[in-house]
C-alpha cells in the first residue's frame, strides 16, 4: 500500500529545514531507522554530499539516519532495499534527467507503490504526478521524457503563488501558466501553497496543512479546496 507525503516545500519562511513537517514525518517514517535520500535536484548547484548532509542534520532530530543514493555502488539495490525514501527539492528538469540516466524512474515508482514510505518536497513532489510539465523550474537540462512517477493521478504545482493585486510584475501568473498547460493537456493540476502537503495512503489522497489548495481542471474555473479535502477521485 502506498504511503506518501507530497509537500509543497521543505522550509517555511523563518523556519528550519523540514521543521514544520516533523510531527508528520515521525509518524510517516515510524518504522524506519534509515532513509535513502535522492539529492539529484541539487538546489543552487550544491554537491550531492552537501545536500545529503543538510538533510541528515534535519532527520537527526527524529533519530533517523540519512544515506545518499549516490553513495551506493548499486543504485537500484539502494532503492529496492530502502526502509524509506526522500527526494528533495531543487530543479525538476535536472532531477528527472538524472532518474532516467540511472534507470531509476520506473523502479522508484514500483518501489513506492509496493509500500516503501516516500517523502517528496518541491521537485521531489513534482515527480509524484503524471508528468513534470507543471513545474516552475527552468529547463537547464533536457530529460528524455516528461513522464514521472505517477503516484497520484494528476499533476502538481508546488510553491503555488496567488497574484498580488498591487504588484508591478508584468509576467504571467502561475494560474495563467497552468491555463496554458490546459490548452494542450487534460490532466488536472493542483496548486499547493507553502506549508501544504498531500497525504497518500493506498489510493486515498487527502490535502493537509493550514491552507487551501487551488485546483485547475481543463475548461473549468479554478476552485479552492479546503484542508482535509479528499482528492482520491480526482482524475
Amino acid at each position: 500500500m502506498k504511503k506518501v507525503i507530497i509537500a509543497s516545500t521543505s522550509t517555511l519562511h523563518g523556519g528550519d529545514y523540514l521543521d514544520y513537517l516533523v510531527p508528520t514525518l515521525q509518524n510517516h517514517f515510524v518504522n524506519c531507522k534509515t532513509i535513502v535520500f535522492i539529492p539529484y535536484a541539487r538546489p543552487g548547484g550544491i554537491s550531492h554530499d552537501e545536500y545529503t548532509a543538510k538533510v541528515a542534520s534535519a532527520f537527526a532530530k527524529i533519530n533517523i539516519e540519512i544515506v545518499g543514493v549516490h553513495t551506493f555502488k548499486d543504485l537500484k539495490k539502494g532503492i529496492q532495499e530502502a526502509q524509506g525514501i526522500f527526494t528533495g527539492g531543487g530543479n525538476t528538469f535536472l532531477l528527472v534527467s538524472q532518474l532516467y540516466k540511472f534507470n531509476l524512474m520506473q523502479l522508484l515508482s514500483e518501489t513506492v507503490k509496493l509500500g516503501t514510505p516516500y517523502l517528496g518536497t518541491s521537485a521531489g513532489s513534482n515527480i509524484c504526478g503524471l508528468s513534470m510539465q507543471t513545474t516552475n523550474d527552468m529547463p537547464i537540462v533536457y530529460p528524455p521524457s516528461f513522464q514521472t512517477l505517477g503516484l497520484i493521478p494528476f499533476n502538481l504545482n508546488p510553491h503555488y503563488l496567488d497574484p498580488t493585486p498591487d504588484s508591478t510584475h508584468m509576467g504571467e501568473t502561475r494560474e495563467t501558466r497552468i491555463k496554458e498547460f490546459h490548452a494542450f493537456n487534460a490532466i488536472p493540476v493542483l496548486g499547493l501553497r507553502e506549508g501544504s502537503w498531500l497525504e497518500v495512503n493506498g489510493e486515498k489522497i487527502v490535502l493537509r496543512g493550514a491552507l487551501t489548495a487551488r485546483l485547475f481542471l481543463q475548461n473549468q474555473e479554478a476552485k479552492e479546496l479546503e484542508t482535509g479535502t479528499d482528492l482520491s477521485d480526482l482524475k
